[in-house]
């Protein structure tokens, strides 16, 4: 048995699946892209071309995966020369010891920093706009126990699994509670399973943050890990009143796009996120048009993806006046619009278009974001809901404006205007 795997993740634009991007309104996960269970890409060093040509022959844009995949075995052979470079350099039993050490120290500080927060059990409760099937929200819920050595997630008051893309698997309500708590932990902790070992999640099997197959749960990644942020950080503002920030836009506005492009004749996949407004803290404004929480995505200049595809960016700005206001003005949105130069199906997941991020301490809540449709530039809006797939013409215009964050505090009542 090896002492360590080398291990690479990556978001591929295009992995099959009922629409480009595989990202689609699906009630299945076998809608969602093809499945690959464990096999071996290379072995021993050789390329297996029959494994290849299956995993391309699945896909809109094979030389893209191509591509993305042989990046991906680059990093996994840099990785295994450095861990190589390590075990000689320290000698092998001293390097693991040293990673069992790292491990350690991960958990105490941990815990040191679990121990200077207050003790005790607080609730809380959000939900996602809907499921992309029907229009009834869907709740995620937490009770949040802390003891002076760690945290309980306890998520047992959450939505059943949804028959839409929104149900997240474990890993993804595990790994946004994580990111949560190590918001207020105070040190820099470390990501590994010292950190693990100071937190337990409990996450019914069924439910929307742990589904059973073949629940889809494409949107599960991208939009309920940022509500189960907000749900987490909502039970620690409570726990921590002053020290949490508003609820910032709460969505990842995913936006994707295929079809044939005119100029080579070749199918094209494009996928972006958009980012929104930051909440507001108990010191300061909320930053405006930034990835918030769950993504960290930069955006796609126009110049690059006028070049990769057929589309125009027509409007890419902040989106003012979409920050909740307060004694600390949440950030605003984004609004960015494109025009199709051919063709193209378009799915938009996103959410936070029914209910706008939440404010803390009095602070208002952000505008809601809205998706827009027009046959052309000059034609009348037609308003989408949160997710949606639809066939767009040549010349349509597809509009993402996305939320603003949360207002912190009450405002100031203006003071009686003096005369001149």
């Amino acid at each position: 048995m090896p002492d360590y795997f080398v291990a690479s993740r990556a978001h591929h634009a295009d992995v099959g699946g009922a629409a480009p991007g595989s990202l689609p309104i699906a009630r299945e996960v076998y809608e969602e892209g093809f499945r690959i269970p464990p096999v071996f890409l290379r072995r021993a060093g050789v390329l297996q071309d029959a494994v290849l040509a299956l995993l391309l022959a699945n896909v809109r844009t094979p030389d893209e995966r191509r591509a993305d995949l042989a990046a991906q075995m680059g990093a996994q052979d840099t990785g295994e020369r450095r861990l190589r470079e390590l075990a000689v350099r320290e000698g092998a039993r001293a390097f693991i010891a040293a990673t069992r050490a790292l491990l350690d120290a991960t958990e105490k500080r941990a815990r040191a920093g679990f121990a200077r927060l207050p003790r005790g059990t607080w609730t809380f409760a959000d939900a996602l706009d809907d499921d992309g099937l029907s229009s009834a929200p869907v709740r995620i819920a937490v009770t949040l126990t802390l003891d002076g050595r760690g945290a309980t997630l306890d998520f047992s008051d959450s939505a059943r699994q949804a028959a839409g893309p929104v149900n997240a698997v474990l890993a993804v309500t595990k790994a946004a509670s994580l990111y949560a708590l190590r918001c207020v932990l105070g040190d820099d902790v470390a990501v590994n399973d010292g950190l693990l070992r100071t937190v337990r999640v409990i996450a019914p099997e069924g439910s929307v943050v742990n589904p059973l197959p073949p629940a889809a749960v494409g949107a599960g990644n991208v939009e309920t890990s940022q509500r189960i942020v907000d749900t987490v950080m909502g039970a620690l503002a409570l726990a921590l009143p002053g020290r949490v920030p508003a609820a910032s836009a709460g969505t990842m506005n995913n936006l994707l796009l295929g079809g044939t492009d005119p100029r080579t004749g070749r199918a094209f996949a494009y996928y972006e996120t958009i980012g929104g407004g930051h909440g507001a803290g108990p010191s300061w404004n909320g930053a405006s048009a930034m990835q918030t929480h769950m993504t960290n995505t930069r955006n796609t200049s126009a110049e690059a993806l006028e070049h990769a595809c057929p589309v125009r960016v027509v409007e890419a700005r902040i989106r003012r006046g979409s920050g909740g206001r307060g004694r600390f003005r949440g950030g605003d949105g984004i609004v960015r619009s494109l025009e199709m130069l051919a063709p193209a199906r378009a799915t938009v997941i996103a959410d936070r278009r029914v209910r706008g991020p939440w404010g803390l301490a009095g602070g208002e809540s952000g505008k809601p974001g809205e998706n827009v449709t027009r046959e052309h530039t000059k034609a009348n809006p037609r308003r989408r809901p949160g997710k949606f797939t639809v066939d767009l013409p040549k010349g349509a215009v597809l509009t993402v404006a996305s939320p603003g964050g949360g207002g912190w505090g009450r405002r100031t009542p203006a003071g009686p205007k003096r005369r001149s």
